[in-house]
């Protein structure tokens, strides 16, 4: 994909294709990492990390309220993926 090159203040600037934008779910104030190698850079975005209920509510602070039998509620979407 060719692109064309900008100015911006003192920075030259490229534009960010639509689809790398929504395959990844970025958006504005997103950050990527920059892997430069000689002539060549690559954009990549970071991998979105994965949380499981079960170690987040391991990590709660003891003595905060709890709802009655929140431990025994099934999942109801992808908390255990």
């Amino acid at each position: 994909m060719l692109q064309t090159l900008r100015k911006a203040g003192g920075s030259l600037v490229m534009t960010v294709p639509k689809v790398f934008v929504e395959q990844n779910g970025l958006s504005e104030g997103s950050q990527v990492e920059l892997h430069l190698q000689g002539k060549k850079m690559t954009v990549e975005a970071p991998a979105r990390p994965r949380y499981k209920l079960t170690d987040l509510m391991a990590e709660m602070p003891e003595g905060l309220p709890r709802a009655e039998g929140w431990e025994e509620m099934p999942s109801v979407g992808l908390e255990d993926g």
